[in-house]
């Protein structure tokens, strides 16, 4: 089995910072693209930023760019997002994905059970 586990979610005024983590755990061969992706309350899932395997490739959502900011760490299957400057409307849940081939070579998609951020005004 595979999990994602998300952290570092909370409550912070507008123009405050928070950073996200998501460590992939259980049995995994390798982690592929990870990302991160949002819900607020009443829309659809949106798409907040990507990364390549090796980490040199990034992509994210047109109006987060310049404050959000993805990495991650294959040492210990963990993606990170820092975002900056945050606004009301970047309140939503955060979840995490991530593409994992198993032991057996089986690649799937796994998400994370969310992180609620808060930002208020």
């Amino acid at each position: 089995q595979v999990q994602l586990v998300e952290s570092g979610g909370g409550l912070v005024q507008a123009g405050g910072s928070l950073r996200l983590s998501c460590a992939a755990s259980g049995l995994i061969f390798s982690v592929k693209a990870m990302g991160w992706y949002r819900q607020a309350p009443g829309k659809q899932r949106e798409l907040v930023a990507v990364i390549s395997t090796g980490g040199g490739s990034t992509n994210y959502a047109d109006s987060l760019k310049g404050r959000f900011f993805i990495s991650r760490n294959n040492a210990k299957n963990t993606v990170y997002l820092q975002m900056n400057s945050l606004k009301p409307e970047d309140t939503a849940v955060y979840y995490c994905n991530a593409v994992i081939t198993s032991p057996l070579q089986h690649e799937d998609d796994y998400w994370g059970q969310g992180t609620q951020v808060t930002v208020s005004s």
